[in-house]
């Protein structure tokens, strides 16, 4: 385990980025890239992040287990159905999506950068260090899944 890993919850990371994608736009308006519909479109986007995530969180209430990114401690089984058959980390997708549709609300080009600076800040100090300490904890059914459903889309 690195310093960084598992320590700052995904929606802090998501809050800061957030806070930098609207920063971006202020302090570079130029780098626009308003379109027709574009805050139609963000919110489409947003409304579809929270969707995706409250589908995840749902999953996790019936499963009985815990939602805290943070309380690893305490997952007390590997949730398969619903939207985990079709990604492992429903939640963060529906962060990234949600994140997205800051950036097209702002109409910022340069904010469509840190997309991909929150995926892989995630993937590497949340999602790796979970998918080590389930894979110790829960062995070939969780490893199964591994194989069998992809990490974001």
């Amino acid at each position: 385990m690195t310093s960084l890993d598992l320590k700052i919850p995904p929606v802090v990371v998501w809050i800061v980025l957030a806070g930098a994608i609207v920063a971006c736009a202020r302090l570079f308006p130029t780098a626009g890239y308003p379109f027709p519909g574009h805050r139609l479109a963000a919110g489409g986007l947003g409304l579809l992040g929270i969707t995706i995530v409250l589908a995840g969180v749902r999953e996790f209430r019936r499963a009985r287990t815990t939602v805290s990114p943070l309380a690893t401690a305490q997952v007390s089984s590997v949730v398969t159905g619903g939207i985990y058959h079709y990604t492992r980390n429903p939640m963060y997708l529906g962060m990234a999506l949600g994140l997205t549709g800051v950036a097209v609300w702002n109409a910022s080009l340069p904010g469509l950068g840190f997309i991909p600076v929150f995926c892989g800040y995630l993937t590497a100090f949340q999602i790796k260090p979970e998918e080590r300490i389930l894979l110790a904890r829960f062995g070939p059914s969780y490893a199964a899944y591994l194989g069998r459903v992809r990490r974001w889309l």
